[in-house]
């Protein structure tokens, strides 16, 4: 059996799957485990197999399928969708059932259809970024709903920057912008992206701003709009700033350039 699976052992190779999801009933599952106990070859397909899904299931992994692949799967689906437009609607075969269909087709090779499965089926998977701002966007929106938009409430920087000490492991910059129109309500610990951020809060024509702070690598400035509410991202000092509010995009960035001059050395 030195050519197994290849060659000899296409009713075994294609149970794999079956045993390593613990999907097979006990008697083809026993039968199985015998087979791998005296093939070399299908322990090596076995292995390869989980492997692969080791790989996978890892956090934080990103796949970029071979050109090759793309090609083939955009020209296959290109030619589906040119059959499904000649056809009468009712028989028309949703984009999700072309997926299942073609790793069917290509399930021989089981890390390939792995790869060309979780590169079409999770391409639109939310990126780190924005998962961030729902984070934040959520903090911004709990703030006002359970009565918890301040820990230290007063309008005296002073007083706000100090109360953060020992709080948390950095020290951010606080400004009361009141005389050009965002007077300081006060500050919050609050919990980001894993880790404890400060919070500051600002008011503009009875509307809420919250800054969020951290330490961070410098990155470029965003602006972006959220269900609603406007949020701009930028950095100084090491620091990473993000404004969340529902006022105007013109207003918060009249309140960025703000803050950004009045903590400048």
């Amino acid at each position: 059996m030195n050519e197994a699976p290849q060659r000899g052992c296409p009713e075994w190779s294609v149970m794999l799957h079956g045993f390593i999801d613990a999907e097979l009933d006990s008697a083809h599952a026993a039968q199985l485990a015998d087979h791998l106990a005296t093939c070399a070859d299908c322990r090596a397909e076995m292995e390869g197999i989980q492997a692969v899904r080791r790989i996978i299931d890892q956090e934080d992994v990103k796949w970029r399928p071979p050109q090759a692949l793309r090609s083939h799967v955009l020209s296959m689906l290109s030619f589906e969708q040119g059959m499904a437009s000649s056809s009468p609607p009712s028989r028309h075969i949703p984009a999700w059932r072309r997926v299942l269909d073609f790793a069917r087709h290509w399930s021989f090779v089981p890390s390939l259809a792995a790869l060309a499965v979780s590169a079409m089926l999770f391409a639109n998977v939310p990126s780190q970024t924005v998962l961030l701002q729902d984070q934040l966007l959520a903090s911004h929106v709990r703030s006002m709903m359970a009565d918890h938009l301040t820990d230290v409430l007063t309008s005296d920087q002073h007083t706000v920057k100090p109360w953060f000490n020992g709080k948390i492991d950095f020290s951010p910059p606080v400004s009361d912008l009141s005389k050009d129109g965002f007077p300081l309500i006060g500050g919050r610990v609050d919990y980001v992206g894993e880790r404890s951020v400060a919070a500051l809060i600002y008011r503009r024509h009875g509307h809420i701003i919250n800054l969020f702070i951290w330490p961070a690598a410098s990155s470029a400035q965003t602006t972006t709009v959220r269900e609603g509410y406007n949020m701009i991202r930028w950095s100084d000092g090491g620091l990473v700033f993000w404004a969340v509010s529902d006022v105007a995009p013109g207003d918060l960035t009249v309140f960025e350039n703000l803050f950004r001059a009045s903590t400048k050395g």
